[in-house]
């Protein structure tokens, strides 16, 4: 077979695929190191608006530099392609492993319990918060070491900003705090699911595991589990500490870190020597050949303190005397049963949001395909169709339903202020 070469790399055969790229394996020529390429279609990620999702998502593993995390090399283009170098990882999934082996002993669950804490602590130290640690995105190198994968949901805090709001995550590991929907701090969140992960390493299943969904997030929210007979009493103290349903009173990492049977034969991890992270490569590939003349006209840059260059969907949405409900009209009583919205969100963190909040109001869901309308550069449309049952029962659901989508809900900044002042006279009186 005919290996093609991309940059310095060697391409061999494909270890994976996804819906928007493939992976393949490849060999730096150079080195002899062996990476896996991650390819990605630049046409699909522009259709699909993935391309600031993407961007941020690598951004955040090149600055997480961590010999528990995935290592992203660097980032390549051509004109047709994005290619996205990382490390070669051998060893499958952790999930896997414990599907396979059940439970697995103190000792192991507890060595992969402190490269987990090893590697969140250091995204927290960078402001990253993952926000759906799982066994699943938990990788195994060849030295059976933990790998953290999979930043897709991560959140990037900016600084002086500690509190989150999008509602995202897989349900059995998801901070009740999160589902909540006031907004929550990232570092406890992932804490809360890192002990859900060590209860799964030393039992083989999970702490909150119920077929009814309401039912399993009752149970999360008040922290209802119990601890086999065979855990030690240093491991599930320390767990019990982690799923505190108060975020406040949760352990954090640093008293993870001090605790007694945490430090049982703790090796902490050998950080790399300081490495000042350029992210050059990543703004090239998807800047250059114009993937960013897609968004032109989207608005000027703030450094030039021009006026915004308005498409004409942003001119209807912004407009109060328009009802957009009629652009997109279904049947006669569409204006009255409005079931739509309006995002600037990812479409990963969309679905992800409307999944959970779904579920936390006991539906069961199912994500099947789905398209990806373009309506304007910058905003997108989901609309929410009625397949059976009652019309009624149906527009009081997504009435709850959407009330509690508001964090990733778009709406105009005069409407924005109307619903503050209405909140507030609700409040005085």
């Amino acid at each position: 077979m005919v290996l093609r070469k991309v940059g310095r790399y060697e391409i061999g055969r494909t270890v994976g695929e996804g819906t928007f790229a493939k992976v393949k394996f490849a060999q730096n020529t150079e080195s002899g190191e062996s990476v896996a390429m991650k390819i990605l279609d630049r046409s699909t990620i522009i259709k699909h608006k993935m391309v600031d999702q993407i961007k941020r998502e690598i951004s955040i593993m090149k600055l997480v530099r961590h010999p528990y995390v995935v290592r992203l090399h660097e980032v390549l283009a051509s004109r047709t392609k994005i290619y996205i170098i990382l490390e070669f990882i051998t060893g499958g999934e952790l999930f896997d492993k414990i599907v396979h082996h059940g439970r697995l002993s103190e000792a192991e669950s507890r060595r992969y319990f402190q490269q987990l804490i090893d590697g969140v602590d250091y995204c927290h130290s960078k402001g990253v918060y993952h926000r759906d640690l799982k066994p699943e995105n938990l990788l195994l190198d060849s030295q059976g070491n933990i790998k953290i994968s999979d930043f897709g949901l991560s959140a990037l805090t900016e600084q002086g900003v500690s509190m989150l709001r999008t509602t995202c995550g897989t349900p059995n590991y998801v901070a009740p705090e999160v589902l909540s929907r006031k907004g929550y701090n990232g570092a406890p969140a992932d804490v809360w699911s890192c002990g859900v992960i060590l209860y799964v390493l030393m039992a083989g299943y999970l702490p909150f595991d119920e077929l009814d969904l309401t039912a399993l997030y009752s149970k999360i929210g008040k922290a209802e589990f119990s601890c086999p007979p065979w855990f030690p009493v240093g491991a599930k103290s320390l767990i019990y500490r982690m799923l505190d349903t108060n975020p406040e009173h949760r352990i954090t990492i640093q008293q993870i870190r001090n605790d007694e049977w945490f430090q049982r034969g703790y090796i902490p991890a050998h950080l790399l020597e300081y490495e000042d992270v350029n992210l050059d490569d990543v703004n090239a590939a998807f800047e250059s050949d114009n993937i960013e003349d897609q968004r032109a006209n989207q608005q000027c840059e703030k450094e030039d303190m021009g006026p915004l260059v308005l498409n004409a969907f942003d001119m209807i949405i912004l407009s109060q005397g328009l009802n957009l409900a009629t652009l997109f009209d279904r049947g006669k009583d569409s204006l009255n049963y409005q079931t739509r919205f309006i995002t600037q969100k990812p479409a990963k963190v969309v679905l992800s949001s409307m999944e959970v909040v779904a579920q936390s109001m006991g539906f069961k869901t199912h994500i099947r395909n789905y398209k990806v309308f373009e309506v304007a550069p910058t905003f997108f449309m989901v609309d929410i169709q009625k397949a059976a049952g009652d019309a009624d029962e149906y527009l009081k659901f997504y009435k709850n339903f959407s009330s509690n989508l508001e964090d990733i809900i778009w709406r105009p900044p005069t409407e924005t202020s109307k619903l503050k002042v209405s909140k507030n006279k609700s409040k005085r009186k």
